[in-house]
């Protein structure tokens, strides 16, 4: 269950309550005139099954409440209440695969930011990485991935795609982009400091790498490996199943990528460079398209049983 708080103005306050009571995933509405002061309005709380809280926010935004009052959305830990699980039979499908679409709008949102912090966890986790492959050592390239924080802009690019939300498409894009050739630019300069310092050479590049050759080398595989690692990223974030996502972290290649490429530029090693550029624009592509692909499916879900959360049929996810 989740709880809504809702400041309500007063021509709206009668909307607000009868969209709550007509609800079948609510419970334990409470009013309260004239409680709030900014903005002013009544204050309305409610709780809220996880499967409906997406449909119910859609209707208190096409109402205008966002504009002139407020609404904000807790998770609750424990609720010990008959009519709380009653509420959770009667919306459709279950809580756990429930997406709350405002909830991963913002989420991602806030993972396109391009920051100094953002800046400096993409060049380290570049640097990591770099000398992981000039080493063919796996250890450092998992570590490099799960450092890399990347694949917030691929989800907030794929949110944006399916929510059609021009501005986060293009703050995504800017930030994959500046993010990506920032470190690439920082890993070739230290590169080159490495190699003055006559800690690696370009012979270390070149010798046989059998673990990590495949960053340099892509195939069919890469793509598919880049699509499901999508699916698994959006499903994490969408579905609030969060342990899933240092999985997916894991499992695509962007910045061991980034890092051969740079370390392969550094060296003057063209057809490494070139071939690990394009597994990362293949990772890059995959990941959105699966993560694009994933939300499709759930927002037809959802809209399918729209009509059941309001009405009170039951339907399943």
């Amino acid at each position: 269950m989740q709880h809504l708080r809702i400041i309500a103005p007063a021509n709206l306050v009668d909307q607000v309550l009868t969209t709550l009571q007509d609800n079948v995933a609510t419970t334990n509405i409470v009013r309260i005139p004239k409680a709030a002061t900014r903005p002013v309005g009544d204050l309305v709380l409610c709780d809220v099954a996880r499967e409906g809280v997406s449909i119910l926010l859609d209707q208190l935004q096409q109402l205008g409440v966002q504009h002139e009052g407020s609404i904000s959305v807790d998770d609750i830990g424990i609720e010990i209440s008959d009519a709380a699980k009653r509420a959770s039979r009667a919306a459709p499908g279950h809580a756990a695969d429930a997406v709350v679409w405002q909830e991963i709008e913002q989420r991602t949102h806030e993972e396109t930011s391009l920051s100094p912090t953002f800046l400096t966890f993409m060049s380290v986790a570049t640097m990591i990485a770099a000398i992981g492959v000039v080493f063919d050592e796996p250890i450092l390239i998992v570590g490099a991935m799960v450092v890399g924080p990347d694949f917030g802009p691929l989800a907030a690019l794929s949110v944006g795609l399916v929510r059609w939300r021009p501005r986060m498409i293009a703050q995504s894009v800017l930030a994959l982009a500046i993010g990506f050739a920032v470190a690439i630019a920082i890993t070739i300069l230290f590169t080159l400091l490495l190699t003055a310092l006559h800690l690696m050479s370009p012979a270390d590049l070149l010798h046989s790498r059998p673990l990590t050759d495949f960053i340099w080398r892509p195939n069919v595989l890469s793509w598919v490996v880049g699509f499901l690692a999508g699916i698994a990223g959006l499903l994490s974030l969408s579905t609030a199943k969060s342990g899933a996502l240092i999985g997916v972290l894991i499992s695509v290649t962007t910045i061991p990528a980034a890092a051969n490429a740079a370390v392969a530029l550094a060296y003057g090693a063209t057809e490494q460079a070139v071939g690990a550029l394009i597994q990362l624009v293949i990772n890059l592509a995959a990941i959105t398209l699966g993560g694009v692909a994933t939300l499709i499916v759930q927002r037809v879900n959802q809209r399918r049983h729209a009509a059941q959360a309001i009405t009170g049929q039951h339907g399943t996810v």
